[in-house]
């Protein structure tokens, strides 16, 4: 039994070194997405396109609801991420853009400031609030999990980079979370102490059914 368990040990050590030495494991994004990501493309298939992204250099259309718009550049866009435990994206923010409230079940964000003037914020799970404005060249964190957001705090378009601590990390927006979907009228009621009207406003807005 002694010598099982230091067999079962020495695999594991053996598989963890392994992984380490790996250089690199871009996605195969044909394959299954599972908790450890996409499986690797072959070493021969793998070409210098798939360490670059370029689709952070144009700004996104923010002629929508929230004249906001996000560019991921997630692993699902950008194979090379996969395994590094690490993703960007860009954040365009029309003058009244806001994200709205939010969270990444799967990863840390920090937000840099390009251009313009931005006040974001998170919460706590103590429902501390912690909100700054922030201007060109600012830095902001953002805590994986909790609910944060990001508006433009100036009368011209903001421009940020953000990065995650995953190559997935996962979004919910709160307001679609809660009207953007079949969930009855009357559920979403009792446990939003919203009216009616409130409520089948807002999901006519955000596109919700029931």
């Amino acid at each position: 039994m002694k010598m099982l368990q230091i067999l079962f040990l020495l695999f594991i050590l053996l598989s963890s070194t392994n992984a380490l030495v790996q250089d690199f494991c871009v996605a195969n994004l044909k394959g299954p997405d599972g908790p450890a990501g996409y499986p690797c493309k072959t070493e021969a298939k793998v070409t210098a396109d798939d360490f670059v992204f370029t689709g952070l250099a144009k700004a996104g259309n923010t002629s929508n609801i929230i004249k906001a718009a996000v560019t991921p550049a997630f692993v699902a866009q950008f194979p090379g991420v996969n395994g590094l435990g690490l993703s960007l994206a860009r954040l365009d923010l029309a003058p009244g853009g806001v994200i709205p409230l939010h969270t990444h079940p799967g990863a840390s964000e920090v937000l840099v400031v390009l251009h313009g003037s931005i006040t974001a914020a998170f919460i706590s799970s103590a429902n501390s609030v912690y909100v700054k404005t922030i201007h060109k060249g600012d830095t902001m964190v953002f805590p994986q999990g909790l609910l944060h957001f990001q508006a433009n705090a100036g009368r011209k378009s903001a421009t940020a980079i953000v990065s995650f601590s995953s190559p997935n990390p996962g979004l919910q927006i709160t307001a679609f979370a809660l009207f953007g979907n079949n969930l009855t009228s009357a559920l979403v009621e009792k446990t939003t102490f919203l009216d009616d009207a409130q409520v089948k406003k807002l999901k006519a807005i955000l596109g919700g059914t029931g």
